[in-house]
């Protein structure tokens, strides 16, 4: 227990050098967190953004969208959460809503959900080429430990804002959303913008290795190079091969 706050504090220490050099360089960081009901996504960004400056770090999580929202080319809603110059933005769900929750519980149609795969690599291409950085992260749990995590909620009076009707349908449509979440990373993990996927059924260690993933992928300042160089597996690239044999 010792060793891992010793090591969270540290990855804390990094994550503010980062954020100066985010700063002064004015560079647009956008990190894009996806997975499924209680993988743990809400207490990663938490975890991440705990000692960086809240004006220059923004947690986008969008809720319904509206009447006219829908109406609306489907990326526009996002856009204007995008990063400036010099902004830290994490996406908790994303504009890959699409390809996961809308797809399986029917909220899209599927014109419209290949239309999303036909736009989504240009749209993406274009934020690269115009100098954002995007890391896109799934965090992966298993069956078992989504179950659990979902029953926690309904019974931990502290986590009950965190219900929603769709954890309903959560593990009913279990292999559905495994279906989705397949084609998904198939599809779009993206040359200029990859895929990570994060084994994520020890929330503890899930959050020390996304962070160390993250700070690895971004030159900075005074990066502290050996306690980055830490690598427990957890984390790997969303390839055809370590997707068939590693996802839940």
């Amino acid at each position: 227990m010792k060793e891992h706050k010793k090591r969270l504090k540290a990855l804390f220490i990094e994550l503010v050098k980062l954020q100066r050099h985010v700063i002064a360089s004015d560079l647009k960081l956008l990190v894009i967190v996806e997975g499924r009901d209680a993988a743990g996504k809400d207490g990663t960004i938490k975890r991440i953004t705990k000692h960086l400056s809240p004006r220059e770090t923004i947690v986008v999580a969008l809720g319904k969208p509206s009447d006219v929202q829908l109406r609306e080319w489907y990326f526009q809603r996002y856009t204007s959460h995008l990063p400036v110059s010099g902004q830290f933005v994490l996406f908790n769900r994303s504009w890959y809503n699409r390809a996961g929750v809308e797809k399986v519980m029917g909220f899209c149609s599927e014109k419209e959900y290949e239309l999303f795969f036909n736009e989504v690599e240009l749209f993406e291409r274009m934020l690269a080429d115009s100098g954002f950085i995007i890391l896109k992260y799934y965090l992966d749990i298993s069956k078992e430990e989504q179950e659990s995590r979902l029953e926690d909620r309904r019974t931990d009076k502290l986590k009950q804002w965190k219900i929603s009707p769709i954890d309903q349908q959560a593990i009913k449509y279990w292999q559905d959303y495994s279906d989705a979440r397949n084609n998904m990373l198939e599809r779009t993990s993206f040359l200029t913008t990859p895929w990570f996927v994060v084994s994520a059924d020890r929330k503890k260690h899930t959050r020390n290795a996304l962070i160390t993933h993250l700070l690895s992928q971004i030159d900075y300042e005074d990066k502290d190079q050996e306690l980055l160089s830490f690598d427990d597996g957890l984390v790997y690239s969303a390839t055809a091969v370590d997707a068939s044999e590693r996802l839940f």
